[in-house]
């Protein structure tokens, strides 16, 4: 759906401006949105899995593991598409509140994509470079979004997402490193076309949720804190965006309509985007690409 067609559609959660800004920026920060009672199933689900990841020595299909991760000292980077792991996350994703969020963003019609959830440690989490989504995941046009969980108070201590404010209509960048392999991240040379100076930091208590679009530019540093900052991520899309790689396909709740109907027409965005390795022989994290391709040497992006 085009903006204005968006905009026109009654909106469920959000305000009228806070959808304006969201379109004119390319993110938002909704403070205390998600329900105590949401949290805490978020939570118990959360915590069983964490428990699991201590008897795992290496990162695997679910679990990225960060470098020091041990039985008696869990650090999980990412448990990966948490919809696939559990009813309660995918109960989560396609009936709970942040679907109208969705809803009011990308038109009635609304497709999930994928999920996943990032903890960043406490004592050094490791950082996020400054990227953009959608060439992860090319879809024919830039309805894409991905709203994020606090699940617990974020400050600037824990390392917030920071995002640049109208970066969603400026440049594509390529995140492939001079060497030709996918870094999926910027490349140092290219930041300062990337406005990093105007950089917001998306901090909030818990509840709170951020919404970004597919193409603003985005990042984090490493949580220096003594307390993990899990940001549970679900991407949704118009129904009629659709997906063009394969990194989903081989899961049940992946492109799946949630809310209103499949579309009939799909909306081609004249605006080109750069197409990412063939992800069929898997994926395991942003985490992994960035940083240990830098641990490998490679140059820094």
């Amino acid at each position: 759906m085009q903006v204005d067609d968006v905009l026109a559609h009654p909106p469920k959660v959000l305000t009228q401006v806070q959808r304006e800004f969201y379109f004119r920026n390319g993110y938002l920060l909704v403070e205390n949105f998600l329900s105590e009672a949401w949290l805490d199933r978020l939570w118990q689900i959360t915590n069983e899995f964490i428990a699991q990841s201590r008897s795992r020595i290496h990162s695997d299909s679910v679990f990225d593991l960060e470098h020091g991760h041990s039985a008696d000292k869990p650090r999980l980077r990412r448990l990966s598409f948490p919809t696939e792991q559990h009813a309660i996350y995918r109960d989560f994703a396609a009936h709970g509140p942040i679907v109208d969020v969705a809803e009011d963003l990308v038109g009635p019609d609304v497709k999930f994509h994928h999920s996943k959830l990032n903890f960043k440690w406490a004592d050094g989490g490791e950082e996020v470079k400054w990227h953009q989504d959608i060439q992860f995941w090319p879809h024919t046009n830039y309805s894409p979004l991905t709203i994020g969980v606090y699940m617990d108070d974020v400050d600037d201590e824990m390392g917030p997402m920071g995002v640049i404010p109208g970066s969603h209509n400026g440049e594509l960048f390529d995140l492939y490193s001079d060497d030709g392999q996918w870094s999926g991240a910027i490349k140092n040379r290219d930041l300062p076309r990337a406005d990093l100076e105007k950089a917001v930091y998306l901090k909030g208590p818990r509840g709170s949720i951020t919404i970004h679009n597919c193409r603003t530019i985005h990042g984090s540093m490493p949580n220096y804190s003594h307390r993990s900052r899990p940001l549970l991520l679900h991407t949704y899309a118009s129904a009629d965006a659709l997906h063009i790689t394969n990194l989903v396909d081989r899961f049940q709740f992946a492109n799946v309509v949630v809310r209103g109907q499949p579309a009939k027409w799909i909306h081609f965005d004249p605006r080109p985007c750069l197409i990412p390795p063939d992800w069929s022989k898997g994926y395991s994290s942003i985490f992994a690409l960035q940083q240990e391709k830098e641990a490998a040497g490679q140059p820094s992006m």
